[in-house]
Formats: structure tokens, C-alpha cells, sequence
């Protein structure tokens, strides 16, 4: 995490601001480096030119300052089951991921005052100012509870609710003009989705209904460890939890793979009861919000903003869809993804077919009876790869509903987790019974 502090930019306009110089100084430096190739004999491409290492850096360091809006439709554009990045814009945001700029104390101090009071140091037995993580909407500081219990304790930038709007507008066409996102991307429609997830991760409180509702639908899981809710120390900026304890999820690649394959076997399973049985879904498949409390055996659960409820007619659609593509009913998978929502315009035989195609590429641990290799399989890469050539070559994109993407970028996120730690799951016993069918 990036250790400068700098004050965040409140208003629209001083944001606003922000973006024009930097347009106007990655204008300066293409013409200046396109003279220097010009010079040199070169026929340099506008691309190019736009996409140096300086403009990159700038790129990343403006995007870095403005944060929630910038994070937020990247992860949109990088949907990890079909990811339509371009190379240099997914180092941009894996830069941007691990670099944004922490509050300064004063300006932490005034968020803190306007959300839990002037009192709010009364809250704390200990408050820390030091953040020990940051996310693109805030940063979350370790402190203690009155009585002792240590406490993470999230607090949103300033300004970041007001902004969201004009800030996605303005990412959209800074990163348009830059020339990364291809021109067969529907981005206005992603636009309008990264606004209205930005607003729900934006309110503390919503996060906060979801924790409990995750908190009780887990309770007699032993296998999972959800937060508690300080609800005397949250606002709708601020949101206190118990800390969790525990090791990065990425990091057991090195644990037995015993304790690999169990990791993914309840990650897996908490996704279909999400899905059959909760309908309700964690849809951020982040690293960052798992982790692996070595002592207990147990998953930490960590971020519950990017939580969206599913109706009976969605989950019951991937309910059939499931069942159909391991039946091998190619008409009744037909059905489940019209009732999902797929295909509601005027598609052409080859982009329902690609799709279809990307559906049984998708489920293909359901269809072996034997404990399935992510890492040997490249199934995530393979899942990448297909939803890329539909995004960019079929003109297919903006057809699929929000929640069927969000879903999809989860369960692509969850192949992707369960080949960097090795892990191997019978994905077909998992699922089977959520399906009403028997193992044969």
C-alpha cells in the first residue's frame, strides 16, 4: 500500500479538474514523443504514443488519487471469466489495486466527526490512524472496542458517494480516449452497472444488513468465520466489525493439499448455497475478501458490499441450466438461459451457439464423477480466453444481464482461486444434491 498521503479531491468540479490536466498532459507528451519517432524515421501508432511507460505511470498515479470510480469500473472491464483488458490497462489497475494513497489524519479525523460524531474517540478504547488495508471506496483502520475486542474498522473516502457518477463518466471517456476499451464494447450500459455497484458498496449500511444476513445464514457452518457488526461504531461511512485473524487465501498454495482441496470444497459449496439456497451472492471474487485462519481450520469472510440478492427466476434458471448441460438436454439449456435472461435481442445462430459453448466450457468439472485439476485443466484460462473472443469478436457483450455477469465473474474467480492454490474438488457430488439429482 502506497504510503504517501494526499488529500482526496471532495467536490465534482476540483475532481473534474483532475481530469482535464491530466488529458491535457498525456495530449503533451504524444505529441512531443510522436515528433521524437517522426524525427527518427518511425510511422509511430496514436496507441502507442498514448500508452508509453510515462503515460501509463500518470495514468495510474490520477487514477490512484481518484480511486472508487477508477477500481471499480476496472474490475467491470475485467469480468475474470471473460476478461476484455487490455494488457496495459490491467497493469495500470493491478498497480492501482496495491497503491492508493492513504487519508491524512486530518482529513480521517473530519470523516470520523461527521459520521459518528465529535465524541467518536469515546467509541474507542484505541483507534489507530495508520489504515492497514485500503479498498477503492476506503480504508480500513484496526482499533479496539470499549470492551477490548479488537475491531476493523472501515472508513470511506470523503466525497466518494457524491462523485460517483461524474467520476465513472469520466473514466469511461478518459479510458476510451486512451484507447483501452475496444470499440465493440457496450461501455455505457457497463458505465450505468459500475455506477449503481458503486452506490450499493458506497452504503456502509446496506454491507452492514448483508454481514448479519451472511453472519446468520452461517451460523451452524463450521467451516466459516463472518464478521460481528459494531453497530454503535457504524454509520453509513463507517462500518466497525470484529477483526478476523488469518493468512491471505492465495498464500495456503504452500499448505498441504489436503487443506488446498477443503478450502475450495466449502468455498464452492457456500457458492451454490448462495445461489439455490441464500439467493443471495457475494459477486466479488477479490483474493483480498477470503481468509485462512490456520488454528480453527476456518474461511474468514470479509466484504460483503458487492452482495446482490437473486430471484427465484434467476436461481431456478441456473438450476436448469446446470441440470441440462450434465443431462446433455441441449433444448432445455436452450430454456434456462432465455429464463436467466441471455438472447432476449435478435441474435445471430452463431453468437447463441458461442454462447452455449461458453456455458458447457463452464461447467465442465460438473460433468466428471472424480475429483477435478483446475491447475492442470487451465479451465479459468480456457473460460478467459472464450469469453474474450465472444466480447470482442461476436459484438456480444452488452447482452447478457447484470446478474448473470456478476455471477459469472464470481464462479470465473473461484476457478481462477482454485488453480493458483492447486486445489481439487468433485465439483459433480458438490453440486448434484442443490440440482435434486443422485450421483450415478
Amino acid at each position: 500500500m502506497s504510503t504517501k498521503e494526499r488529500s482526496l479531491p471532495t467536490h465534482r468540479i476540483s475532481r473534474l479538474g483532475k481530469f482535464a490536466s491530466l488529458a491535457t498532459r498525456v495530449a503533451g507528451n504524444v505529441i512531443s514523443e510522436g515528433t521524437k519517432q517522426i524525427v527518427q524515421g518511425n510511422r509511430p501508432k496514436a496507441r502507442d504514443l498514448l500508452l508509453t511507460p510515462q503515460n501509463v505511470s500518470r495514468l495510474t498515479d490520477q487514477l490512484a488519487h481518484l480511486r472508487g470510480a477508477a477500481m471499480k469500473l476496472g474490475q467491470m472491464l475485467s469480468m475474470d471469466a471473460g476478461d476484455i483488458l487490455e494488457p496495459e490497462l490491467a497493469d495500470i489497475l493491478a498497480r492501482l489495486r496495491s497503491s492508493a494513497d492513504p487519508m491524512p489524519s486530518k482529513q480521517l479525523t473530519q470523516v470520523l466527526v461527521n459520521a459518528l460524531g465529535p465524541d467518536w474517540k469515546n467509541e474507542f478504547l484505541a483507534f489507530n490512524f495508520k489504515p492497514v488495508a485500503s479498498a477503492s471506496i476506503g480504508q480500513v483502520h484496526q482499533a479496539y472496542s470499549d470492551d477490548g475486542e479488537k475491531l476493523a474498522v472501515k472508513v470511506q473516502y470523503p466525497g466518494i458517494r457524491q462523485s460517483i457518477d461524474s467520476d465513472v463518466d469520466n473514466v469511461g471517456t478518459l479510458l476510451k480516449i486512451v484507447g483501452l476499451i475496444p470499440e465493440s464494447v457496450d461501455y455505457k450500459g457497463l458505465l450505468e452497472e459500475a455506477k449503481k455497484q458503486l452506490h450499493d458498496e458506497a452504503d456502509y449500511q446496506r454491507e452492514a444488513r448483508f454481514m448479519q444476513r451472511y453472519r446468520q445464514a452461517l451460523e451452524n457452518s463450521p467451516h466459516f468465520v463472518v464478521p460481528k457488526l459494531f453497530s454503535r461504531n457504524s454509520s453509513q461511512s463507517v462500518l466497525a466489525m470484529s477483526f478476523i485473524e488469518g493468512r491471505s487465501i492465495e498464500s495456503i498454495e504452500d499448505a498441504s493439499q489436503h487443506t488446498r482441496d477443503f478450502v475450495m470444497h466449502a468455498l464452492l459449496e457456500l457458492l451454490f448455497r448462495e445461489l439455490f439456497e441464500f439467493k443471495m451472492v457475494q459477486t466479488d471474487p477479490n483474493f483480498a475478501n477470503y481468509l485462512y485462519l490456520e488454528q480453527s481450520q476456518q474461511i474468514g469472510l470479509l466484504d460483503f458490499g458487492a452482495t446482490r440478492e437473486y430471484s427465484e427466476r434467476l436461481s431456478s434458471g441456473y438450476k436448469k441450466a446446470f441440470t441440462s448441460v450434465i443431462n446433455g438436454d441441449e433444448p432445455g439449456l436452450n430454456q434456462a438461459l432465455e429464463q436467466i435472461g441471455f438472447f432476449s435481442q435478435s441474435i445471430l445462430p452463431e453468437q447463441r451457439q458461442a454462447v452455449l459453448d461458453l456455458v458447457h466450457l463452464a461447467c465442465e468439472p460438473m460433468l466428471v464423477d472424480q475429483e477435478y485439476d483446475f491447475k492442470a485443466s487451465g479451465l479459468a484460462q480456457r473460460l478467459r480466453d472464450a469469453g474474450t473472443i465472444l466480447s470482442m469478436e461476436q459484438d456480444y457483450w452488452h447482452t447478457p444481464p447484470a446478474d448473470a455477469l456478476f455471477l459469472h465473474r464470481k464462479i470465473g474467480g473461484m476457478y481462477l482461486l482454485a488453480a493458483r492454490i492447486g486445489a481439487k474438488v468433485n465439483i459433480r457430488r458438490l453440486v448434484l444434491p442443490y440440482l435434486g439429482l443422485h450421483s450415478r
